[in-house]
């Protein structure tokens, strides 16, 4: 190939997911270049492919590996040895080969019912766990017979207003009501989730490395089924 003496600007993610047994470049990252020949013709150039083994029991497992952006460059090189390559994106990049396949919806409503389920069951009893240590209901009581000099049955205004108050703070707090948005920032499930996504990345990054399974600068493009 004759050397080009151009610049190739790449962004990827930190996180892939392809559902065949390979991944081409135009799977990993994204390019700009002011030749418009290049961009085409390394898309679709093949940087690693998984194993047999990974192929025949993707329907129940992962297949993931690390590829740290240095391999693509260097795939690129071979194509353009005078290609100048920058980098946007991440350094490291998880590559998880997965052969999806759709649930039912029988399947699929039974995830949200039993999901439902729990986090309602869950968050009952936090908030009980939390009235019963602070004894809401004997507090309750003073204030209303400092307030009406008699003492409360046990269901009064307070407890009414308590109740529509606490459902209306969570609706506040998480920002978010079925499809519906209070605001256009990310809600705080969003936010938790997004760091627990990085941290799962580091970690997966740190582990292939120490361990020499990151597909890096002269390594091989076939990769074993692993299983994070």
């Amino acid at each position: 190939m004759a050397v080009v003496n151009e610049t190739i600007y790449i962004k990827g993610d930190a996180n892939v997911e392809v559902t065949r047994p390979y991944a081409v470049l135009g799977d990993l990252v994204q390019m700009e270049c002011a030749n418009p020949v290049v961009v085409p013709k390394l898309k679709t150039l093949k940087v690693l492919k998984f194993s047999e083994t990974a192929a025949k029991h993707s329907h129940h497992k992962n297949s993931r590996t690390v590829v740290s952006v240095l391999k693509l460059i260097e795939c690129i090189h071979e194509k353009y040895p005078g290609m100048s390559v920058q980098n946007l994106g991440a350094q490291d990049i998880i590559v998880t080969y997965e052969n999806q396949q759709t649930a039912g919806q029988f399947v699929h409503w039974a995830k949200v019912v039993c999901v439902v389920l729990i986090s309602f069951a869950g968050s009952a009893f936090s908030i009980m766990a939390f009235n019963n240590d602070v004894d809401t209901s004997k507090l309750f009581d003073q204030i209303y017979e400092l307030l009406m000099g008699k003492t409360s049955n046990g269901f009064t205004l307070l407890e009414v207003t308590y109740s529509i108050g606490i459902i209306i703070g969570i609706l506040v707090f998480f920002n978010h009501f079925g499809r519906k948005r209070f605001s256009v920032d990310p809600t705080p499930m969003e936010v938790e989730m997004r760091l627990y996504e990085n941290d799962i990345q580091t970690t997966l990054v740190e582990n292939y490395s120490r361990k020499g399974k990151e597909v890096d600068v002269g390594t091989t493009d076939i990769v074993r089924n692993h299983r994070a």
